[in-house]
């Protein structure tokens, strides 16, 4: 995020505060399982501004979650957990036990909501809590109003802090990462070459070609190995008085933590999980809902809309042009993030506020692009990057990959003859899906006529006929 846009970001939020009191309302999310640790991530990783930032609370002040919060929490912890040990629910609550949630607990025993039933009195964290009847009818009050059980959320600032870090200490990557990334694939030099740049502005890719050439998996190559990894992205996040949850098994793959933190390192933030970079793709069953905050009635919580989980990472719109709306309305919707490095959202509330969208966005169609998008628009596109068909040494070196990873021996008169029947005949493009295609094909044929599979005429014809069959 560059310093501009932060500034303008931080003073979104100073003006939206002023006007705002400071609610301590309970958050509102879904159960999370209590077994589900966060991975730490090794101090030695993160640069030291970033260790600061994420170092782990040892006071309730310090986790900047407003105290009624705190305790709504442990209480609903406690009642889905029946009978816990005091280090238990701080495991629970991925919080310090001695600085946050034993004086929370002390608060709750006071108040006559919870109670001590065993443990030593030497250790407080042994200490057995379970919940008494005050307490359960106090619980079941808060779970008509959400449904949040599980990790402490972090404060809405420090997640902006820290997304701002991570965007000012991202590596550059140079032709030899490009190459590596893209090893698996066979495409030109001019593509190879403007990949990189793309990726360093972290900005926006339009991707466009024929279907079947590999655009996706160009995208996939570049969240995987293009973009770094040690993202921190939070269990969920504090805000006016609501929670939004952002960390998703099916986006955010956690990174295994060190067995042994080195002697000296920062304990860092249990609410925080360090993931590789986050990889949302999204198609023709994208709406423009799923670019808001989803609230449900049922669980009363918020859910982060796709490109607030890719903060850190890259969202991709795949078949664009076939959503179930206008490319235009589309297209305008990402015209503020992309100057200006911040989104917007809405609570069911009305309140609308700043958000810091630091993710690569990637657009890809194989339609027309000329009947997607106006000049106007493709400005804002930072990089275009055209698929196109592969040439015929191309097509011959994805077929040659094909075999070697199949088992199968190249036999290039037979490829020739497919060439010629096939391709030439028929007029018809070749697409670098096709020998992956045909090949498997070529496979299930065989297979089927109790025959080793081999780059015959006959098994080509049959995988051939098969798969470009004339439907019309």
């Amino acid at each position: 995020m560059s310093t501009s846009r932060s500034n303008k970001l931080r003073t979104l939020l100073k003006n939206g505060e002023s006007r705002r009191e400071e609610s301590a309302l309970p958050p509102s999310a879904e159960p999370a399982e209590a077994s589900d640790p966060s991975p730490a991530a090794p101090a030695e990783t993160l640069n030291s501004s970033l260790q600061k930032l994420l170092q782990e609370p040892r006071t309730i002040e310090e986790t900047r979650i407003p105290q009624p919060v705190l305790a709504d929490l442990a209480l609903k912890n406690l009642y889905f957990g029946g009978m816990m040990r005091g280090g238990r629910i701080a495991q629970a609550m991925h919080l310090h036990f001695s600085g946050v949630v034993e004086p929370i607990l002390r608060g709750l025993k006071a108040d006559h909501l919870v109670e001590v039933t065993g443990g030593s009195t030497l250790n407080p964290a042994s200490y057995q809590y379970s919940i008494t009847n005050k307490g359960g009818e106090r619980a079941r009050e808060l779970l008509e109003r959400n449904r949040y059980v599980g990790p402490c959320p972090v404060a809405f600032r420090q997640y902006i802090g820290v997304i701002e870090l991570q965007a000012q200490n991202r590596p550059l990557v140079n032709e030899a990462d490009v190459r590596k990334a893209l090893a698996e694939l066979v495409l030109s030099d001019e593509i190879v070459e403007a990949v990189g740049p793309a990726v360093n502005s972290y900005e926006s890719l339009f991707i466009f070609g024929p279907p079947g050439n590999g655009k996706t998996s160009i995208a996939k190559a570049i969240g995987t190995s293009l973009l770094p990894g040690n993202v921190m992205v939070p269990y969920a996040i504090f805000e006016d008085g609501q929670i939004i949850k952002v960390f998703d098994p099916e986006t955010h793959q956690a990174m295994e933590p060190a067995e042994v933190q080195p002697v000296g390192a920062i304990p860092l933030d249990g609410r925080w999980v360090r993931c590789t970079p986050p990889l949302v793709i999204t198609g023709g069953e994208l709406t423009l809902q799923d670019l808001d905050l989803a609230w449900s009635d049922t669980n009363r919580f918020y859910e982060a809309p796709f490109q607030l989980k890719a903060n850190g990472g890259m969202l991709m719109i795949d078949d664009f042009g076939r959503q179930r709306m206008e490319p235009r309305d589309l297209l305008n919707r990402w015209i503020v993030p992309l100057e200006e490095g911040i989104d917007y959202l809405t609570f069911h509330t009305g309140k609308k506020f700043p958000v810091p969208f630091e993710t690569l966005l990637i657009f890809s169609t194989n339609l027309n692009p000329k009947s997607l998008v106006d000049e106007a628009f493709l400005r804002r596109i930072s990089h275009k990057l055209a698929v196109d068909d592969p040439t015929q040494s191309q097509y011959r070196a994805i077929f040659i990959d094909v075999c070697q990873a199949r088992g199968i021996d190249f036999n290039e008169q037979t490829f020739n003859y497919l060439l010629g029947r096939w391709y030439d005949e028929a007029d018809r493009p070749m697409r670098a899906c096709h020998p992956r295609d045909l090949v498997k094909q070529i496979i299930n044929f065989a297979i089927f006529r109790g025959e080793t599979p081999a780059m015959t005429v006959d098994l080509i014809d049959r995988a051939a006929r098969s798969y470009f069959a004339e439907l019309f």
